[in-house]
């Protein structure tokens, strides 16, 4: 008896720190109680569950019952889903100011896709922002292992939310989450055929400035070329510009030491408002590895050493093409939103527009130009296989965060069924 008793101890302590959920109603930084549901918690995948995810869930502020439901992964890879939480369309953003060694201030974000969406900002692969393994073999992963797990999460996830099995389902991302989204996305099309449980209500996908085949690189140059910013007696040479957003000022500029966050952090006091991308990613890596942040959030004590906003280590890239994919998915009649910031020149949107060219399906609505508040947001064009490509003028390489009001217009008409 003694022994069963032991027994039943330790598989109930391993369910117990293998999946989690917990309400978060403050968060250092925010005055006063939080005006939206967010929840943060794990759920363990892979062999033995010795892959811990984390993810922050903000339930729809519309909704919830009956709105979509979107699982989104931030690129990298190995770049935390925070960064789309708090940059691009969560509820919540860094307040641009002056700071002087205290925490940041956090304000709410009036253009969040929160306002009609439920949202999962998962920490993926392994290894990422909060997430950890419990192994060595574990912190190990492969883009495949990556859709895997997200695939596995998705599963668990709404098995401990039964109240949103019903809702339509869509798995979004941006830069290299072009690869495990539409991976992702066939492997619950696949499921649902095959009958796992629970069936998933999966409707398409959404996708930013997301990389599908191995020849971005070769429109870089033709970009840069093309946008003015070198002659043709320069082709080759585009050193000093932030390809992200060629606008943006050239960070490399600066000299940022590498020390511990709390450090680094106190270091750019003098700085007035995120000049650079590079000092917010600092501003939130200081956060992030606050004690009381930590509380708040619910993370596991000793399971994460100093917490960065990318991280790719142990991280391999085994798969270039997935255009397959997209083509799988046309052919069963998913929606998919493909939308380019046309100032990034990571993945510059000629090349998006020539895999999607390539797919080879009639064009619906021709080429045209879409408005924000009466004036041209972008160009978009939509296919007869339920695909809609949209560019945003202006905007970078993760266009929420450059754009926010013409992206949350855009998504909000598309969520909605309605034309850009």
């Amino acid at each position: 008896m003694n022994r069963f008793l032991i027994i039943v101890v330790i598989i109930c302590f391993h369910a117990a720190i293998s999946t989690s959920k917990e309400r978060v109603e403050y968060l250092p930084g925010f005055q006063g109680p939080l005006p939206f549901h967010l929840e943060t918690g794990y759920v363990g995948v892979d062999e033995n569950e010795d892959v811990q995810l984390f993810y922050y869930f903000i339930q729809s502020e519309s909704n919830p019952k009956d709105d979509p439901l979107m699982l989104w992964l931030t690129g990298g890879p190995g770049c935390s889903s925070i960064s789309g939480l708090l940059y691009e369309f969560g509820p919540i953003q860094f307040k641009a100011e002056h700071l002087n060694g205290s925490l940041p201030t956090l304000v709410l974000r009036p253009q969040s896709w929160t306002k009609m969406t439920s949202v999962i900002f998962l920490d993926i692969p392994v290894g990422t922002g909060f997430s950890y393994a419990r192994t060595e073999r574990a912190s190990h992963s492969t883009d495949l292992q990556y859709a895997k797990h997200g695939y596995e999460f998705i599963i668990k996830w709404l098995n401990s939310h039964p109240e949103f099995i019903s809702n339509p389902f869509y798995v979004g991302g941006n830069s290299f989450s072009g690869h495990p989204v539409p991976i992702i996305s066939q492997l619950i099309s696949n499921g649902n055929e095959g009958d796992t449980k629970p069936y998933i209500n999966l409707k398409g996908y959404v996708l930013g400035n997301a990389l599908a085949f191995p020849t971005e690189k070769n429109f870089q140059k033709q970009f840069a070329n093309g946008m003015g910013l070198i002659p043709d007696e320069l082709y080759k040479s585009i050193d000093g510009i932030t390809m992200a957003h060629i606008l943006d000022p050239n960070c490399s500029a600066f000299s940022f030491s590498i020390k511990l966050p709390s450090q680094r952090f106190k270091e750019q006091q003098s700085l007035s408002g995120f000049y650079c991308r590079d000092e917010l990613d600092r501003v939130t890596e200081y956060w992030a590895n606050d004690d009381n942040v930590r509380e708040a959030l619910h993370i596991r004590k000793g399971s994460k050493g100093d917490w960065v906003i990318c991280n790719a280590d142990n991280f391999t890239r085994t798969l270039d093409d997935v255009r397959a994919y997209h083509l799988n998915l046309s052919k069963k009649g998913y929606r998919s939103l493909i939308f380019s910031g046309d100032h990034d020149m990571i993945v510059p949107h000629q090349s998006t527009q020539l895999w999607i060219k390539e797919l080879n399906y009639s064009v619906t609505d021709p080429w045209r130009s879409w408005k924000f508040r009466g004036q041209i947001a972008g160009y978009t064009e939509s296919y007869s296989n339920m695909m809609t490509f949209a560019t945003v003028k202006g905007g970078g390489h993760a266009a929420p965060e450059s754009n926010p009001d013409e992206c949350f217009a855009m998504f909000k008409r598309w969520i909605s069924h309605q034309p850009l």
